[in-house]
């Protein structure tokens, strides 16, 4: 252990559970990993809890529309969460849901201290209400045109082309997002909380705990002082009730950060650890939150706040991030840039992505950008070229000239010197979450190791008599170097990390443990560590995300209030280019695998007395058996198009975020074969 041992708590910001993970929420989960990981090496305790966002109008509707509860939507989506994080190594201790016990009480706890204090206010309120589905509407289920600006299709709390934010009700133009209708306006009696009572603490606390970069933004919200805020929503809505108001649910912002102190008190219970000793108000222990910047107003100013009013302890740091950029543009579907965690597994080693997202990020909130042939080209020279190739080079000489032995002394002891003592800057870099200054000190005692075997050029020395022991030698310290920067990559490279341990016969890969070199030591056969990325496996990839995503049709409400990246609309075209589209209702009379395609099903189509051969991206929603006498909706007049499994005649379209929640319809819905939709 290189200092004294810290107790540390960490979190991520939670994912919303109504959709799929894309790479773009895995630079937050990654930045942090590498941090945990980093702060465990150095002996540190440190416990790293996260857990879906589990509440909100957004699920509710959503597990309506899939004739399921709630409940059994956020359990699929957990699973389906978990396994995508297990598959980029990002190593929770504890994952959980804020639909549980724990984050019940802490919330209602939490209230009922403020409201003690007088820090909770009520008032009736006027609210947008669709009165065809008899629901008040949460401010992103309301769309229309800006009224600073005038941008059209903008949400209800905010406006994403100038950046002004208003209520729902000065939009202009407004509809429900839920039904198309135009909302109503309809009064309701709300409960705030006044975070106002908190400026001057929320001034001071700001200054010394996040970002220069946000503590700008923060400071503008200041100026314009700070509003009472709305933490309850009226039935129907998922989430808990509120302790004193029946019919009057938290809104999913209040209970969604006490998330992390509910999931850290189920770890808690489990490992038999005090959570008092974490969240108490005079805690010695440290607490972190990663985030992306778009959701710094939620846990720098009312996190905090919350906590203070109610006797807990706050964070040491809030650290936010910027977004992820693909090929320097917004991730795309079209393009197959929208790409998915699950896709991306399927074709590439997760650790090319860590390294990837290390080499980009640094301290600050700037956007990074996934250019795919610099992924492809910095992965083949760094982690290929640079790093597996110097135990390539040297591990067959060791093994063949002393069993795998290595030497009783090094060569050259300032080298192996010099690697070890730019540890203290590489870990400073970690800690500071400077990971691209880490990854180039790391690169440059790799450069350093391959030019000293360049050097060496251990390859003539074995042709020559009597040279057996300069070989040794010199490959004894290719092998050390290669020790000690495979250890500084072990918080990026966690399963390489376990391989090395194996090829070195090292019980582990702690960051002092380079300290002493490894000296008649023997290591175990060498076997190749990672494989060249390949220019058609970046094709492939983005192939699968296309097919993946280009029959589905995403309605206007499927990602409101969550944290996944919202698509530009489309370029719009005339009505009279809408008017040829030939939408028909389709009754689907077979459905069939096929052969070679991950993502597609061959459907017959009944399209009134025709019929028809269509291949749909939709497998991931149903098998063949369930969709045979369902309906769909077909794009009748589609050219027919030649695909390498035969010829599709249409498209199909089907409602759904994606991956398993795709919808079509059922036959009791009423349309017939062959309608034409108008």
């Amino acid at each position: 252990m290189s200092d004294t041992q810290r107790k540390i708590l960490v979190t991520s910001a939670l994912p919303y559970a109504n959709g799929p993970i894309h790479l773009g929420h895995l630079v937050e989960y990654i930045q942090t990993d590498i941090w945990v990981r980093f702060q465990k090496q150095r002996g540190h305790q440190c416990t790293y809890v996260c857990a879906d966002d589990a509440h909100g109008t957004p699920i509710m509707l959503k597990a309506d529309q899939m004739g399921i509860n709630p409940q059994a939507l956020i359990d699929q989506v957990s699973q389906e969460h978990q396994r995508d994080f297990a598959g980029f190594m990002v190593g929770f201790d504890n994952y959980y849901s804020t639909h549980s016990d724990e984050n019940r009480e802490f919330s209602s706890l939490i209230y009922t201290r403020l409201r003690d204090k007088g820090h909770i206010a009520r008032k009736t309120i006027t609210q947008a209400y669709d009165p065809e589905k008899e629901m008040f509407l949460p401010d992103r289920f309301v769309k229309g045109e800006c009224p600073k600006c005038g941008a059209a299709d903008q949400y209800g709390d905010s406006c994403e082309k100038c950046g002004a934010t208003y209520s729902p009700v000065e939009l202009k133009n407004a509809y429900s997002a839920v039904s198309g209708a135009k909302p109503i306006e309809k009064e309701s009696e709300h409960y705030f909380f006044k975070l106002g009572d908190f400026e001057a603490f929320l001034r001071d606390w700001v200054d010394n705990h996040v970002q220069e970069q946000m503590i700008h933004k923060l400071n503008e919200w200041f100026e314009s002082g700070l509003q009472n805020w709305d933490i309850s929503r009226d039935a129907p809505y998922w989430g808990f009730e509120i302790p004193d108001a029946p019919g009057k649910y938290f809104y999913v912002w209040l209970d969604a950060p006490i998330g992390y102190m509910a999931s850290f008190k189920n770890w808690c219970v489990k490992n038999d650890v005090d959570f008092d000793e974490y969240w108490n108000a005079d805690s010695t222990t440290e607490l972190y939150h990663f985030i992306g910047k778009d959701i710094a107003y939620f846990h720098t100013l009312f996190w905090p706040a919350l906590l203070e009013g109610s006797g807990f302890r706050k964070p040491n740091g809030v650290f936010c991030h910027g977004f992820l950029t693909v090929d320097g543009q917004k991730m795309s579907k079209s393009r197959g840039t929208f790409i998915m965690a699950e896709t991306y597994l399927n074709h590439l080693r997760p650790e090319y992505l860590r390294y990837y997202f290390a080499a980009k990020l640094g301290s600050g909130i700037d956007d990074i950008d996934l250019n795919l042939e610099d992924f492809r080209m910095r992965v083949n020279a760094d982690l290929v070229n640079k790093v597996v190739n110097i135990a390539s080079r040297c591990a067959g000489f060791i093994r063949k000239l002393s069993g795998g032995q290595l030497s009783s002394q090094l060569p050259d002891n300032n080298l192996y010197a010099e690697a070890v003592t730019a540890g203290d800057k590489i870990a400073q870099a970690y800690e500071s979450r400077e990971y691209s200054r880490a990854m180039r000190e790391i690169m440059a005692i790799a450069d350093k190791a391959n030019q000293y075997i360049d050097g060496a050029e251990p390859w003539v020395l074995a042709k020559q008599a009597g040279q057996e022991q300069a070989v040794q030698d010199c490959c004894s310290l290719g092998i050390n170097l290669f020790r000690v920067i495979c250890t500084y990559l072990t918080p990026v490279l966690p399963q390489i990390s376990e391989e090395v341990k194996v090829f070195l016969n090292v019980e582990d890969m702690q960051w002092d443990s380079i300290q002493t070199p490894l000296l008649d030591h023997t290591i175990n056969k060498f076997k190749p560590l990672m494989q060249r990325v390949e220019a058609d496996t970046i094709t492939k990839m983005t192939e699968e995300s296309r097919e993946t995503l280009a029959a589905i049709a995403s309605p206007a409400a499927t990602q409101q209030d969550s944290e996944l990246s919202k698509e530009p609309v489309a370029d719009t075209i005339t009505f009279d280019e809408f008017a040829k589209v030939d939408l028909r209702i389709a009754k689907i009379v077979k459905a069939e695998h096929v052969e070679g395609a991950k993502k597609l099903l061959q459907l017959t189509l009944d399209i009134g007395g025709e019929t028809r051969n269509v291949f749909a991206g939709i497998k991931s929603a149903y098998a063949p058996e369930q969709l045979e006498g369902k309906l769909t909706v077909m794009v009748a007049n589609l050219a027919p198009r030649k695909m390498k499994f035969g010829m599709s005649e249409g498209m199909v379209l089907a409602a759904g975020p994606g991956g398993s929640d795709l919808w079509i319809l059922e036959p009791h819905e009423g349309a017939q074969p062959g309608m034409r939709i108008k």
